[in-house]
């Protein structure tokens, strides 16, 4: 019988806690660089009690003693080194609270100290809690520690950062649902269905000198086809969950001088891009960021398209291409003096640029202003046709709800997506394991083939969680986290 063990194909957890160095108290400033009003100093090991309580004392000079979320109002002190010194040298008035392990955020004991935003006393109270004995932490090391004592998995351990990256309400909400353990959540049903399904493979192959067959192959399909389902509804999740994180694409392209820039510098209410009556003055694509009722937007003010020996501006057109082919909107403008003929030219010329299959298309007829009483028609209805000014504003706000309505499509009917190109990637091996073993089930294997891609599909589910991983996806996840987080 093939042991359920092979869930833990790879460094477990526990390996990586016992095979590193998480004995030593760490140390870091957990707030932004800079002076401000306040600075927050946080220690982490089984040492960050004591060394604390070694450089605080009361307004009546008493040594200090912390008590399990309890702020202390203290005098931090740069001299003292133990109970019997006299201490002098005043660094600062700081609010002390520590949180006794493994109720903290590491697992570990942890003291936070709030000091003055002073970038000399930060520092000195960093230097001084290196000389009493503790380690400057690494980038992320925190929340390092708190995956390793088991306070989160690697999934909430990244949505950390994501939350704190986080510039936009989506992104925002993302984040907080994911570090919350929603998402958690939903992985682990997965693993269990998994595992569900191996377990009946594996008891027919214990069995299979009998003959006994526990599930009959209807109902192994039934499960594939299911699991089948969910993972793809995560995988498809990927697209939107990525763009609500990092914000929504939007190419704005059209012929040269039909007022690109314009509308940029209009949807961004200030001057970003050079506009200008010469044709071809935008060479480079432009991106900048807004947000519209909570989702973040990037929009891209391509260079304009035409036939040119211009070898810059060449460049700068195959550059538009690519926004193009990555956008999830397109707005294409063009003159309202263009005729029907001209426009529908312009469309198929955009078509045989990039696919737009799954594109969010806005066709804007721009500069009505000076194309008054000129009668048109939009020439094709499956694209979102508004007239609209970008110089004098009219109609911008019809087409922001447009582009907010167009973004808002693509959600799925759960708040659990995809945010991660890592957890994308493990995703679509999972799918490629379930279609391996749907396969199978058509031609009949045997259920020890079988088990092999259900192994597959689990080691990579292990690898979004962290149940398997290794040091140095560890490290790559950890080395992108500020210091003191």
């Amino acid at each position: 019988m093939i042991c359920l063990n092979f869930l833990v194909t790879s460094i477990s957890r526990e390996g990586l806690r016992m095979s590193n160095v998480v004995s030593d108290t760490i140390c870091a400033i957990s707030t932004p660089a800079g002076v401000g009003g306040l600075a927050v100093l946080r220690l982490s090991g089984h040492d960050a009690k004591r060394l604390a309580e070694k450089c605080l004392r009361t307004t009546s000079g008493r040594r200090v003693v912390l008590s399990d979320r309890h702020a202390a109002f203290s005098y931090f002190y740069t001299d003292v080194f133990d109970d019997n010194t006299e201490p002098c040298h005043l660094l600062d008035e700081v609010v002390a609270i520590y949180f006794a392990a493994p109720h903290s955020y590491t697992g570990e004991d942890v003291v936070e100290l709030s000091c003055h935003g002073s970038l000399y006393v930060q520092q000195c109270m960093l230097q001084h809690f290196v000389t009493l004995g503790a380690r400057i932490a690494e980038p992320g090391e925190f929340t390092q520690r708190a995956f390793l004592n088991g306070r989160m998995d690697l999934s909430q351990a990244e949505a950390v950062a994501d939350l704190i990256d986080s510039r936009s309400q989506s992104a925002h909400g993302l984040a907080i649902s994911q570090m919350r353990g929603g998402y958690a959540e939903e992985l682990e049903q997965l693993r269990q269905s998994f595992i569900e399904l191996a377990a009946l493979l594996e008891l027919e192959l214990d069995f299979s000198d009998e003959d006994v067959e526990f599930a009959k192959r209807e109902q192994l399909k039934s499960m594939v086809a299911l699991l089948t389902s969910k993972v793809q509804g995560l995988v498809d999740s990927f697209s939107m969950g990525n763009a609500l994180k990092n914000g929504v694409p939007v190419a704005i392209v059209g012929r040269p001088n039909v007022g690109k820039s314009t509308l940029l510098n209009t949807l961004l209410n200030e001057d970003r891009a050079i506009v200008s009556d010469v044709a071809g003055t935008t060479r480079d694509t432009v991106e900048e960021q807004f947000v519209i009722e909570g989702i973040m937007f990037r929009l891209i003010d391509t260079a304009g398209i035409r036939h040119t020996d211009n070898t810059i501006e060449q460049a700068g057109i195959a550059r538009s291409r690519k926004a193009i082919g990555q956008a999830a909107i397109v707005l294409y403008l063009f003159d309202a003096k263009d005729d029907a003929k001209s426009v529908s030219g312009q469309i198929a010329e955009l078509e045989s640029m990039s696919d737009l299959n799954g594109k969010s298309v806005f066709l804007l007829r721009n500069k009505m202003d000076i194309a008054l009483g000129n009668e048109f028609s939009f020439p094709d209805g499956k694209y979102m046709g508004i007239n609209i000014s970008a110089k004098k504003g009219d109609n911008i706000e019809t087409l922001r709800r447009g582009m907010v309505d167009a973004a808002r499509q693509g959600r799925c009917d759960t708040d659990v997506m995809l945010t991660n190109a890592r957890h994308y990637e493990a995703m679509t091996h999972i799918l490629s394991a379930l279609e391996e073993v749907r396969k199978g089930l058509e031609v009949d294997l045997t259920p020890d083939l079988l088990v092999i891609d259900i192994r597959d599909a689990l080691y990579h589910l292990g690898t979004i969680t962290g149940k398997v991983t290794s040091d140095e996806v560890l490290s790559s996840i950890f080395s992108r986290f500020c210091i003191g987080k």
